[in-house]
């Protein structure tokens, strides 16, 4: 009898367990007819293999399992034009949209239809139509298209803020040329950066999304589209639980951009961040490793007219707190350009508020020169493992450095390689304190207080970067 009602009682339990889990049925039913594929071609020089050309694949992915499943399902691709050298006429590929408005109006990456001769989309119910590009944003992957048809079905729109870590996400696309094949997931995490994508505040769910799915809609429980599916983390080119949704507002107020003016303005402060580190925060004397650290700033910028200087940590932006640098750049972005905005920010211990004048952001190829107001910082002896020499005025003059200076001629295993300081760095300041020379260098270094942390400002071909130094202790 006792083995009975433990039966029962496992089975109860997993019915009311499967009770609790989502039904997708009727959310799928409802907005799958507003939901397209998109197929675009275009003249390319064909140096690639034709899975990695049709489905965007990384390089050599095709050799391993995933390229035997495409050969699975879709033959050898045997084509001799496909090796390396050989010219081809046409590339296709594959990606997903969805509709907006009954007029015809499509929502879709950028990366989808860039370099696109024509742009073709499939409805639901098979009908095909050319599509017009109105705009595409590359910096935020939205891309808006048009069709000429009306009555179209089109989705609806949830609000991307309210979106909660742990709550249920839908996704529907064309993985791989499959059309509207449906995934489900939950929210991993909100607000992500990724290093090619700083104006994005992405969402990240674990929503099995792959080739193909690129520019479809991400479905909270109620229907509402509440991002675009953009891109995934892989190392084989496949799901790997890491994907990436445009926010569904910014992804709104791109395709408003698109519409009334054809291209995006976005807010501009004009200085280089990086993170703030344990060690960086401690050289800083800050309590807690937040904020966004100014490594350079551009001259003539938002920032540099209104005061910011390089080794400013800026805490707030317009009284939102920037817990992490990668805050920044979407809260800039999306500010109106020609407001003022109040930036605190820390510089030598204290706190300060200075009001800042937001600009528009340079497009993209346009020239931006570095503030000339080097930032004050220090660098250290032979504890530190350094050989050090001098800046001379053609090596100044090349790095955009107005005075001083030291460059790194060679360095050993200690402090100094630790903190990641390499050969032809030059350093321009320890501490927020300008080094003149050597001797200025090894003075300052002298006075620092065995095991404390510093703040070195190096400077590079590729930029200005801040990097934490540890003292040894004597």
């Amino acid at each position: 009898m006792r083995s009975i009602a433990l039966v029962l009682f496992i089975v109860l339990a997993g019915t009311v367990q499967a009770s609790q889990l989502p039904d997708f049925t009727e959310l799928v039913e409802q907005n799958k007819p507003a939901v397209v594929n998109i197929s675009t071609t275009r003249s390319v020089k064909r140096s690639a293999h034709r899975w990695q050309r049709q489905f965007d694949l990384p390089e050599g992915a095709e050799e391993g399992p995933l390229g035997d499943m495409l050969r699975r399902f879709f033959g050898v691709p045997g084509d001799p034009r496909g090796e390396e050298g050989w010219s081809a006429p046409q590339s296709h590929s594959l990606g997903s949209g969805f509709i907006i408005s009954d007029d015809g109006y499509i929502v879709t990456n950028h990366h989808v239809i860039h370099g696109a001769d024509e742009i073709v989309v499939r409805l639901s119910d098979r009908r095909e139509h050319n599509a017009e590009l109105v705009g595409s944003d590359p910096r935020s992957d939205i891309a808006l298209l048009k069709i000429d048809a009306k009555a179209l079905p089109q989705v609806a729109f949830g609000d991307s803020s309210k979106l909660r870590v742990g709550e249920w996400v839908l996704a529907i696309g064309s993985p791989f040329g499959f059309d509207y094949s449906v995934t489900a997931g939950i929210v991993s995490a909100k607000r992500r950066s990724l290093p090619t994508d700083t104006y994005v505040p992405f969402i990240q769910t674990d929503v099995a999304i792959n080739p193909g799915n690129s520019g479809g809609p991400l479905f909270n429980l109620t229907g509402e589209v509440v991002g675009v599916n953009s891109q995934i983390v892989s190392g084989s080119g496949g799901y790997m639980g890491l994907s990436f949704a445009v926010p569904i507002d910014l992804a709104l107020d791109v395709v408003d951009q698109l519409k009334t003016k054809g291209r995006v303005s976005r807010g501009w402060l004009g200085v280089g961040i990086q993170e703030v580190t344990r060690e960086l925060a401690e050289s800083f004397k800050l309590d807690v490793s937040k904020g966004a650290l100014v490594s350079n700033v551009v001259a003539e910028g938002p920032a540099d007219k209104g005061g910011i200087v390089n080794g400013d940590i800026i805490l707030e932006f317009d009284g939102q707190s920037i817990e992490q640098y990668s805050d920044l750049p979407p809260m800039v972005g999306k500010f109106e350009i020609g407001d003022t905005a109040r930036v605190k920010l820390l510089r030598d211990g204290k706190t300060l508020t200075l009001k800042i004048k937001i600009g528009e952001r340079p497009a993209d190829g346009d020239e931006i020169a570095v503030s000339k107001k080097v930032p004050k910082m220090p660098n250290e002896d032979s504890r530190l493992g350094l050989l050090l020499k001098s800046l001379g005025k053609e090596r100044r003059q090349e790095l955009g450095i107005e005075q001083g200076g030291v460059e790194v001629q060679a360095l050993k295993d200690g402090p100094a390689a630790a903190a990641g300081i390499r050969r032809g760095d030059v350093i321009t300041s320890i501490n927020n304190q300008h080094i003149e020379n050597v001797d200025d260098f090894l003075e300052k270094v002298d006075k620092l207080k065995p095991g404390s942390s510093v703040a070195l400002l190096v400077q590079r071909s590729s930029g200005p970067i801040f990097l934490a130094l540890r003292i040894p202790k004597e």
